[in-house]
């Protein structure tokens, strides 16, 4: 058994459609990043490179390139999913935590399990997704951004 941890953060900005785990949320602001910013998908493929060894999402998806300029981050995922296939692992579970004061997640979270676990081919039930907010602190609780942490455990094909 192996265990990754993924953290990320975007800044919210105007003018951007919000994603979080492949799900758009009605919002006056979305987060902003090379890609569709999805900080939800991002932590999750941090901690999953991270369990196998494969260092990290800036190293498989530079933000220097213009092939990755405002691709889903669920097709992002899906990359991962084959690299760890190619390595020969399997996923065990995935638990993660999106931090945001607003909008509110919790009608969202069972559609972001759902496209998650359809990405990854896994059960629905290896994924759990929770939200928080910082209580007004610091630049989440200013809704300056949105921060996601995730681990992953997998384990050895064999």
């Amino acid at each position: 058994m192996r265990v990754g941890l993924g953290y990320d953060v975007h800044r919210l900005v105007e003018r951007r459609d919000l994603i979080i785990g492949g799900v758009h949320i009605p919002h006056k602001t979305g987060l902003l990043g090379h890609s569709d910013a999805d900080v939800l998908v991002h932590a999750i493929m941090d901690a999953l490179l991270g369990a196998a060894s494969l260092g990290d999402i800036g190293k498989h998806f530079p933000d220097t390139s213009e092939e990755f300029n405002g691709i889903s981050s669920l097709h992002l995922l899906e990359k991962v999913a084959v690299l760890l296939k190619k390595h020969e692992y399997t996923i065990g579970n995935i638990d993660a935590t999106i931090i945001a004061e607003k909008p509110k997640m919790a009608d969202y979270i069972s559609f972001m399990e759902e496209n998650i676990s359809r990405v990854l081919n896994i059960e629905a039930n290896a994924i759990n997704i929770k939200a928080t907010t910082t209580e007004k602190l610091g630049f989440v609780g200013k809704e300056e951004g949105i921060a996601a942490q995730a681990i992953a455990l997998i384990t050895d094909a064999i």
